[in-house]
């Protein structure tokens, strides 16, 4: 299927590695320009690299989204070499362990910041060049604002504003024929998964205990996997969805997870 991406300006919050990387990759795939927004790594630099050598138009912005003002240099930025943006995938966040025991009030509220405020940002001042071109936005979110999932709390309470700021975000955007969307994982292996699964004494059977709780296929989520969904909400395919939280998780959160 030709999801008629080809040339247009795909903005990737986090685009370096794990799911934003695959996103990246996903658009490049279908004739997209992917702009990759990422702190400055080498997995990053590499991606880009590669994504050129293979004949995209890719585009790195490096940068920490950490201000509004980061957020907006980084939209300017954008603009002053692609001249456009099509679509804005905010995906950029760290599930940080800032929790209500593990953690104090000034961590959580770093956490949510982390989390959250560059999304509300990034979309704010991509705005007018995504109503010219009648964009689309695909926030990236996750099962533990569903779930929960324990010592976490400045990161689910992020996830779940995600949630609510895309039908917020539908909503207010109609006039404008711009469609927000978001894709919620649950477990996907990702570098920073595999960091975490590393903090266990035994890593090899935390992710074999995992993996059992996944009702479809008994088996993690692939990257490449979000990355189709993403790209399809981002295409004029899917033309007519908007404020849908599109669940890509196996059946992790809505099915038995003993079967």
């Amino acid at each position: 299927m030709d999801l008629q991406l080809k040339e247009k300006v795909v903005v990737i919050t986090g685009g370096g590695q794990g799911i934003g990387a695959a996103i990246a990759e996903t658009c490049a795939q279908e004739g997209a320009v992917p702009v990759i927004v990422n702190r400055d790594l080498a997995e990053a630099h590499h991606l880009a690299q590669r994504l050129r050598g293979e004949g995209s138009a890719c585009e790195l912005i490096t940068i920490e989204l950490r201000t509004p003002e980061s957020c907006r240099a980084a939209v300017d930025e954008i603009l002053r070499r692609c001249g456009r943006i099509d679509a804005l995938v905010n995906n950029a966040g760290e599930n940080d362990k800032v929790g209500l025991e593990a953690g104090n009030p000034e961590e959580f509220r770093q956490s949510v910041e982390r989390n959250l405020w560059h999304y509300y940002s990034m979309t704010h001042y991509s705005l007018p060049a995504l109503k010219a071109t009648r964009g689309a936005v695909v926030n990236i979110a996750s099962k533990t604002a569903m779930t929960g999932q324990g010592g976490t709390s400045g990161y689910a309470a992020a996830k779940g504003a995600q949630l609510a700021l895309t039908r917020e975000w539908a909503v207010e955007l109609l006039p404008y024929a711009i469609r927000v969307n978001a894709v919620v994982p649950a477990e996907v292996m990702t570098p920073l998964y595999r960091s975490w699964l590393a903090r266990f004494p035994n890593p090899d059977e935390k992710l074999q205990s995992i993996i059992q709780r996944i009702p479809l296929g008994k088996r993690m989520t692939a990257p490449e996997e979000i990355a189709a969904a993403v790209v399809f909400l981002l295409s004029p395919r899917s033309g007519h969805t908007t404020g849908q939280h599109v669940f890509v998780d196996g059946g992790y959160v809505h099915l038995d997870r003993t079967l």
